[in-house]
């Protein structure tokens, strides 16, 4: 392993992976949810505070909107070229970054395909479903968005957070007790698209529902079977679309508090299809008729 190369104001060191390196501690950013309002209820551990970023496109649409955000950047030295605007902001704010090598960004990141670049950077702030809702257009404009149950996968949620984007989604609503949640491979794979769609947790589906219902959503669940065919189906412009995971779908509780339910129409050679190829179908189909022609 080569030496890295450390840039704040200092000479170059030792490569910091040659030997255990402490460095002081940051306090955590506390993520505050309606349940720590409401007292100590089990729930899933979620991480807060800062968290690790990498891909190219992942990290440079993070660095575009919120660089004040960003804590520390890992990078190869091919990559100095492309990211030299993300450089001299750490210059000029003091943020040291360091050249690597790519086993070193593989410990990182755990991962081979973080493209070269890793961000330390906070985690984006909480957003509640009330807060969604206000940067909506009020009703009848219209307004999509997608309600997960039950769906845990990281990079099937940065497929889906791909697609979301591409299509305009304004957000993904979550039960508080998933253990989904934006990570580091979820950010890669949404390729920026986890900048654009913000992830929202509601403990409370029956209330959260009414909230949607209030304003003017109408709720959809997708089912594999014995729904309205999507391609017949005249899908309203405001609009909540549920999906659940492979397998056991999700509740039939969230089932039967639907206002519809849509199925995609195949072969039926295979019982379902991914959760963040369902999704890419039904918005592509909700976006050509918001936007026919």
């Amino acid at each position: 392993m080569t030496e890295s190369k450390w840039k704040s104001g200092k000479p170059a060191t030792a490569s910091p992976w040659k030997k255990k390196v402490v460095e002081p501690a940051r306090p955590p950013v506390p993520r505050q949810t309606a349940a720590d309002v409401a007292g100590p209820e089990s729930r899933p551990v979620r991480p807060s505070g800062e968290m690790r970023l990498y891909g190219l496109n992942a990290c440079l649409a993070a660095f575009a909107r919120r660089p004040e955000q960003l804590r520390k950047v890992y990078l190869l030295e091919s990559r100095i070229a492309e990211l030299k605007p993300v450089l001299s902001w750490c210059a000029g704010h003091k943020l040291g970054y360091r050249i690597v090598e790519a086993t070193d960004l593989d410990k990182l990141t755990g991962s081979r395909h973080h493209e070269g670049i890793c961000f330390e950077m906070l985690r984006p702030p909480a957003l509640g479903l009330d807060e969604l809702l206000r940067t909506q257009a009020p009703a009848p404009a219209p307004s999509l968005l997608i309600w997960l149950d039950g769906v845990g996968n990281p990079h099937n949620l940065g497929a889906l957070l791909r697609s979301a984007a591409h299509f305009s989604v304004a957000g993904v609503i979550v039960p508080d007790s998933s253990t989904l949640d934006l990570s580091g491979a979820a950010a890669r794979v949404a390729e920026g698209g986890a900048e654009a769609v913000p992830i929202v947790r509601v403990d409370d589906a029956l209330v959260a529902l009414a909230m949607l219902r209030s304003a003017g959503y109408t709720i959809t669940a997708t089912v594999p079977r014995d729904g309205e065919p999507l391609y017949a189906t005249c899908l309203a412009p405001r609009n909540v679309l549920v999906f659940g995971a492979e397998g056991e779908g999700m509740s039939q509780t969230l089932i039967d508090a639907a206002d519809r339910r849509l199925s995609i129409p195949g072969s039926g050679i295979v019982d379902s299809l991914n959760i963040s190829v369902s999704a890419a179908i039904v918005l592509g189909e909700y976006w050509r008729q918001q936007h026919p022609g």
